[in-house]
């Protein structure tokens, strides 16, 4: 499983950066998605796939009887999601005021209206 998930991470990083290095603003986009994506992924891959229990504690006892899950791996990628989020759509904002400003998606053109 772990060699399908790696195989599948090196998929999303890799047409994340190849959207990414187009001249589109909308690609740009959808490339940093897929590498965010890809980067949730590895996190949650290096963490261990374990089919354990959740971490509680039954009533009464001071340890877990059996293996957990730990939950920490979890928070962050729920917390990477969260915030991946908010900077794609401040992006989105972002690139469709620009294309509204200037009349186009094409970095190059937009890169020339700074005069």
């Amino acid at each position: 499983m772990a060699t399908l998930l790696a195989f599948v991470i090196g998929g999303l990083y890799a047409a994340g950066l190849y959207l990414m290095m187009r001249r589109n603003l909308v690609k740009l986009i959808l490339g940093l998605v897929l590498l965010s994506n890809g980067a949730n992924l590895l996190l949650f891959t290096m963490a261990g796939l374990t089919p354990a229990q959740p971490p509680l504690i039954p009533p009464g006892a001071s340890r877990l009887s059996t293996s957990a899950a730990d939950p920490l791996p979890q928070a962050l990628i729920l917390t990477a999601i969260v915030i991946g989020f908010g900077i794609i759509a401040f992006l989105l904002v972002l690139v469709h005021r620009t294309v509204h400003a200037v009349g186009t998606d094409d970095l190059d053109a937009v890169r020339t209206t700074d005069t």
